[in-house]
């Protein structure tokens, strides 16, 4: 498959799943799932305009909006942080997955846009990574372990 070259505020991540589209998709859309890769604590709703609200490390908050819901193939929304590192306001960024059936499983595609900095960039490229590893671990059956990158909130 060819991928057309990325824009600069834009990060793209490919990964093959060996688990089918309607298992990695209910890994976007149940609660409890979507924390067993990712994050803490958070709220969700799993809907068109429904907002979400997620501590991913620490005091690190991301929050934002679904904005299609379309299982089992395509999940989009919005996307940035309450508090963190990176300065990307909740909203203000887009995260777009799409998960086609293969013969294997799946192939998932994370196309990230509307971040601000190449810095950002960088950083959203190295998280997603990280999660979309340990999604793919979950949702083939395995146990990614505890997130080494989770810790408390401080203060």
């Amino acid at each position: 498959m060819t991928i057309p070259p990325t824009p600069m505020d834009t990060v793209t991540l490919e990964r093959r799943i060996g688990a089918g589209p309607e298992t990695v998709f209910g890994f976007f859309t149940d609660p409890e799932k979507w924390l067993s890769w990712m994050g803490g604590e958070g709220t969700f709703a799993f809907e068109p305009g429904g907002s979400y609200r997620t501590r991913i490390t620490g005091g690190d908050v991301a929050a934002g909006r679904f904005i299609t819901v379309d299982p089992p193939r395509r999940l989009v929304f919005s996307w940035g942080w309450e508090s963190g590192p990176v300065t990307v306001p909740p909203g203000s960024s887009t995260i777009e997955i799409t998960l086609a059936p293969t013969s294997y499983g799946t192939d998932l595609r994370l196309i990230h846009s509307g971040l601000p900095t190449p810095e950002s960039c960088e950083a959203h490229a190295e998280s997603w990574q990280h999660y979309v590893d340990r999604l793919a671990t979950r949702a083939e059956g395995g146990d990614p372990g505890p997130d080494t990158w989770t810790r408390q909130p401080e203060g």
